[in-house]
């Protein structure tokens, strides 16, 4: 990869991202409040089946139609899976959050003026921006490689939730970098994965997550918005 495209990639997987990333949980606050989750061992089998059976089966998927999308500036390509995603946000949080950051990242490329005419009126022809829509649309634009593009988004999401981990369990600074480390060839396989799936193989079927997204809507306590 290019050092220009490396640091585009760097910038757009970056905690510091002025979307709202660190705001999210996406299921795991209340999998910690119900004991699921506990300690280092049970953080990462969370992660690594989070990772496998929902984001390297469905979301990184729809990430890479969506690069070729805007690579090819195919708005109906774009719109298809911008709407197949958002249809299939299966609860209020989970539909909420990705909105919310999507619409952030939208509005960030068009302030850094950073998409050319042709990727801004695809992006502004949704009327709901999804977070996987901005972010392809953002990497074309930096000219990002599309396979660096997958592997940067899962390990963005990894850390995330390894965040999450580190705060709420709680782990310590070095458990949550070495639950990082381990998932060096997780995410590897997941994004080998996500570029190989045929459309009728992708699939986000995971109605536990689903419960729990939706006990945590009501969830008394926490600090987390998903």
């Amino acid at each position: 990869m290019q050092s220009a495209a490396l640091l585009h990639l760097l910038q757009l997987a970056s905690p510091s991202l002025p979307i709202g990333a660190y705001s999210y949980s996406q299921g795991l606050e209340s999998a910690i409040e119900q004991g699921l989750v506990k300690n280092e061992a049970t953080a990462k089998n969370w992660i690594v089946q989070y990772l496998h059976e929902v984001v390297a089966k469905f979301e990184a998927p729809i990430l890479w139609r969506l690069l070729q999308g805007f690579e090819q500036r195919d708005k109906d390509k774009v719109s298809h899976w911008n709407s197949l995603f958002i249809a299939a946000r299966d609860t209020a949080e989970f539909r909420a959050e990705s909105i919310q950051m999507g619409y952030s990242l939208g509005k960030l490329v068009g302030d850094l003026k950073i998409a050319d005419a042709a990727l801004l009126d695809i992006l502004l022809a949704q009327s709901e921006l999804p977070l996987p829509t901005s972010l392809a649309c953002a990497a074309v634009a930096l000219e990002v490689p599309p396979e660096s593009v997958i592997l940067g988004m899962l390990f963005s999401w990894a850390e995330n939730q390894a965040l999450v981990c580190v705060k709420s369990i709680p782990l310590g600074q070095v458990a949550g970098q070495r639950l990082l480390l381990s998932l060096r060839p997780e995410l590897e396989i997941a994004a080998a994965l996500a570029t190989r799936l045929h459309d009728h193989e992708l699939s986000n079927w995971s109605p536990g997550l689903s419960l729990l997204s939706m006990q945590h809507e009501v969830q008394y306590s926490r600090l987390y918005r998903s």
